[in-house]
């Protein structure tokens, strides 16, 4: 009778963990569905919402559905990419044949890259400093470094302007860091609207 009792407690105990284990699957998938409907709906209202949804729907977890949270890791995709694409560009600055013309462009275009990492950084620190400071003031702030990264980003090519070819090719590695740059604008002007 005793070995009975065992086994129907211990049955009954694991039919509860399943329970237990399925509910929480269900309820985890239930809000990984709700933030990435929220990545994608916030997504919907930026001039490029594939790359905006491709770019931060890996982070729906982190994100949850905060448009502060959205907006701030916009930003640190952004920035990590004006990273990485600036380093790039200076590689690309080494190459031999450009002419003295195009070695003047690279200059400026490699230092407006720089100036949009510093803008980018400094936009990224200053909305995830804790409340101290006017929340009007600080998005003001971000929307104004952001909409300057986005103009240097912009400017990056025109220097190229009598070479078609490295235009291009300059144009190629800055199209994806200003599309970026354009969607973290727009999230961080959400966010603005919504605590406005």
């Amino acid at each position: 009778m005793e070995g009975l009792y065992f086994i129907y407690s211990l049955s009954r105990n694991i039919l509860l963990i399943s329970l237990l284990f399925t509910s929480s699957i269900t309820l985890i998938s239930a809000l990984e569905k709700t933030n990435i409907e929220f990545i994608r709906t916030s997504c919907s209202l930026t001039t490029y919402p594939t790359l905006c949804f491709n770019s931060l729907s890996t982070q729906a977890g982190a994100i949850q559905t905060s448009p502060k949270l959205l907006a701030q890791t916009a930003l640190s995709v952004t920035l990590d990419t004006t990273r990485t694409t600036s380093s790039a560009m200076v590689k690309l600055s080494q190459a031999h044949g450009m002419t003295p013309r195009e070695v003047v462009a690279m200059k400026d275009c490699i230092e407006l890259l720089s100036d949009s990492v510093y803008e980018l950084k400094r936009s990224l620190e200053e909305m995830s400093r804790p409340g101290s400071k006017d929340l009007r003031l600080v998005t003001s702030d971000v929307q104004t470094w952001v909409s300057a990264a986005m103009t240097n980003e912009d400017t990056c090519s025109e220097g190229f302007v009598n070479d078609p070819k490295m235009k291009s090719v300059v144009r190629g590695k800055i199209v994806n860091v200003s599309h970026l740059t354009s969607n973290a604008l727009a999230l961080v002007n959400s966010y603005a609207s919504i605590r406005g």
